[in-house]
């Protein structure tokens, strides 16, 4: 069954059914909190493998989505995006605070909008537009927020029919595929959105502690998804400023990293590219006045 017909079949049927419907179409599915978006469960701290928690959770087992819902026959439906359920989403917003529709349009008329599998009317009004996800090419997820344009890939989850969040409105099957469905290049889409300024080069600000250090990773280490990958090369760039090295750099953030679920992969490969875009030498950094110091060795310790 195509993600288009799953879509369309589970719109009319109780939040129970609808579940177990996804599951059996090979949907990975996870029970979020009746009315709202966040996920129900929570991980075993002392065995994450065990109980994994949050959209890690997803599975297609029918025994466990049965049991899931009888527990919580009200609960809305999360579907993790990127490899593990092979679909991405574009998510549209359309809010008193801000339309997403035109910046949309305007990317569909540069072309960097393909075929999509299927789409969704959001419960604030907006759309999801599901695509294909290339299971060569992982990508994460982001936020263009002043385009209200958002991309659900690796390492996030969407909210799937017929779930309704409270005061708002429910999520609607609106429409199957358009032309033949593509992977959207989200990296491309984003640009485009969301354009940045050619990074100019940083300039040294002294030497760091190791309780600056600790306080970027907490600071990163709360960041909200979409913002994630963005503060922790924001961070990243702070550290190789100062005249750290790329593996002290690693040993600061990479747990503020992990703990905000992010991969391993993609926290190695933020934090090697705001060391290579500072322009920086490593040996050392240059405080006040003109006599170069050395720059403050971070601990093991620092965030333990």
């Amino acid at each position: 069954m195509s993600v288009a017909s799953v879509l369309s079949s589970v719109s009319a049927l109780p939040l129970p059914q609808a579940a177990a419907l996804l599951a059996a179409a090979g949907v990975p599915v996870l029970p979020c909190v009746p009315g709202a978006k966040n996920p129900l469960l929570k991980p075993d701290e002392e065995n994450p493998e065990a109980q994994p928690g949050g959209f890690h959770a997803a599975t297609t087992d029918a025994r466990q989505v049965t049991a899931w819902w009888r527990r919580w026959p009200s609960a809305n439906i999360g579907v993790p995006t990127g490899a593990v359920s092979g679909v991405e989403v574009v998510d549209v917003d359309r809010k008193p605070g801000g339309d997403g529709v035109a910046a949309f349009e305007r990317a569909r008329r540069a072309g960097l909008v393909p075929g999509w599998l299927a789409v969704v009317r959001s419960a604030s009004g907006g759309a999801h537009f599901y695509f294909p996800a290339d299971t060569d090419r992982p990508q994460r997820s982001w936020q263009a927020a002043k385009a209200h344009v958002d991309f659900r890939g690796d390492g996030g989850y969407i909210i799937a029919p017929p779930s309704a969040v409270t005061g708002t409105g429910s999520y609607e099957f609106v429409a199957g595929a358009d032309r033949a469905p593509a992977p959207v290049d989200a990296d491309r889409l984003r640009d485009f959105l969301d354009p940045r300024p050619d990074p100019a080069p940083h300039r040294v600000r002294g030497p760091i502690r190791s309780e600056d250090a600790a306080r970027l990773a907490a600071w990163v280490g709360m960041r909200d998804e979409g913002e994630r990958n963005r503060g922790l090369f924001w961070a990243s760039c702070r550290l190789a400023e100062a005249g750290l090295s790329l593996p002290e750099m690693v040993d600061a953030l990479a747990p503020a990293g992990e703990q905000v679920g992010l991969p391993q992969r993609e926290i190695e490969t933020t934090i090697r590219s705001a060391y290579r875009a500072t322009h920086v030498q490593p040996a050392s950094v240059v405080g006040q006045g003109d006599a170069p110091r050395q720059p403050t060795k971070l601990t093991g310790q620092v965030l333990s």
